[in-house]
């Protein structure tokens, strides 16, 4: 069994968890978790990640509005939101950015949004969970205007879009992904990114690894994705899941 692990995005305020939360989190630092972000994807989701972290001491939160839980309330959500992020646990705006997979919510509302929680972000001083779907080039571009510090979580671009993300300061989040059969580009990734700028994250309860691909996905899963980018990066898995530990202290300004 491995430890010092850091869940870098997580979901824990999911319904997927309602039947056994308690006890799963519960049971979580005595299988190597020391730590969990959970990411707040609207007001009622960033309230219960902040309850959440209050009641588990390994626990921080994020708050945000997320691309897919835009609705016309959200310039309203984000304006109560803004009130917590002075709280002890809270250590990152998000998750934030843009999601152009599915086309329900306007381009247009996405980026304003994106952009409004991003000059937050640079005025509040804290990093920014970055959520990227099919949106590259409108990411990209709002990241180099602002330049903020934080992570491209769940990172489905190229190798080169990588080097531009490095470049800014920001780091990579890596989960489930690079277990799966298709995974070539991030694989591809996983063997680019330096490793002071990796984060380990599982996304949970979704993105679940391989060998448990279908299943819910948990922080303890995290050791199949771990694994794997130490294989492509020829390094300990121990080593690596505390190098990104450490990386994830600095990034949040825990240490």
């Amino acid at each position: 069994m491995y430890n010092n692990i850091f869940d870098t995005h997580a979901h824990y305020d999911d319904d997927k968890f309602e039947s056994d939360r308690d006890e799963l989190l519960s049971a979580l630092p005595d299988l190597g978790v020391i730590n969990v972000i959970n990411c707040g994807c609207d007001l009622k989701s960033s309230l219960e990640s902040i309850a959440l972290s209050e009641k588990y001491g390994y626990f921080y939160c994020a708050l945000g509005v997320h691309p897919s839980n835009i609705t016309l309330q959200s310039y309203d959500e984000l304006k109560k939101i803004m009130v917590h992020y002075g709280h002890r646990k809270c250590v990152a705006i998000g998750e934030i950015g843009l999601e152009y997979h599915y086309d329900f919510i306007p381009k247009s509302v996405q980026l304003d949004i994106f952009e409004e929680q991003l000059i937050l972000s640079k005025k509040l001083n804290l990093p920014v969970i970055v959520h990227d779907r099919d949106a590259h080039e409108d990411t990209m571009r709002l990241l180099k205007k602002y330049r903020p510090t934080g992570v491209v979580h769940c990172f489905s671009g190229s190798v080169e879009m990588a080097k531009e993300v490095i470049k800014l300061g920001m780091y990579i989040g890596l989960g489930g992904a690079v277990t799966f059969k298709n995974a070539r580009k991030p694989l591809e990734v996983a063997e680019y990114v330096p490793l002071d700028r990796l984060l380990l994250e599982t996304d949970c309860p979704y993105m679940t690894p391989v060998p448990h691909r279908g299943e819910r996905n948990s922080s303890d899963m995290i050791e199949f994705t771990a694994e794997k980018i130490a294989e492509v990066k020829n390094i300990d898995v121990q080593q690596l899941i505390d190098i990104t530990n450490q990386n994830a202290n600095n990034l949040f300004m825990l240490r």
